[in-house]
């Protein structure tokens, strides 16, 4: 109960600006499931306002990552549209092997980026910030390279966000992880099934 209340309390402070930032974020993400090349406007827009919002705050991390979702918009429009072709992209997957590697090399620099901060700056909960951040950065990647397999990454790095934010107090933007993670399953569905159409494979063979 005592959570529900923190949550509506913590609605009711937003801003007009974080309110537009939020309805962008949600329109960026059903746009994406859908493949609408209009999800990188939407993407540009809800993260220049985060960008101002998290560095006004003094989350200067969240204010970089947000940066860079503010440049991969730019680099998201220009893969989806094929580059220099000016064609519709594809859906394309990646071997297990493939994700393997990322997922080590990924969580190897994260783990020196927490015991970074953890070691010379003040931050909270370094090391979990620090995974969720760096694996947000090359999963934003794989959306734009469009890897079937973002979808299953962004399913666990909501997931592990919502108890970032919860131990944060962040209910709000919990509640909104929450959307996200639900989303993200959704996601993973309409891209399989379009990836299955066109190529004729079984999950099994992904």
């Amino acid at each position: 109960m005592e959570l529900i209340y923190e949550t509506l309390a913590g609605f009711t402070a937003m801003s007009s600006w974080e309110y537009l930032a939020v309805v962008l974020s949600m329109a960026y993400l059903l746009l994406a499931i859908k493949e609408n090349i209009w999800c990188w406007p939407a993407a540009f827009f809800s993260t220049f306002i985060y960008t101002i919002m998290y560095w006004n705050g003094a989350l200067l991390m969240e204010s970089f990552l947000h940066f860079y979702y503010l440049a991969m918009a730019f680099v998201g429009w220009w893969m989806w549209r094929s580059g220099k072709k000016n064609e519709e992209s594809k859906i394309i997957s990646w071997s297990l092997n493939r994700h393997l590697l990322i997922i080590v090399a990924t969580a190897c620099v994260a783990l020196i980026m927490g015991y970074i901060t953890d070691t010379y700056t003040h931050a909270d909960l370094p090391f979990l910030d620090s995974m969720t951040t760096c694996f947000a950065i090359v999963t934003t990647y794989l959306v734009a390279k469009k890897v079937l397999e973002n979808w299953l990454y962004w399913i666990l790095i909501d997931a592990t966000s919502m108890y970032l934010y919860y131990l944060k107090g962040y209910y709000p933007t919990l509640a909104l992880y929450v959307f996200y993670t639900v989303m993200a399953c959704w996601g993973y569905k309409k891209w399989y099934e379009e990836y299955n159409k066109k190529e004729g494979k079984p999950l099994g063979e992904l």
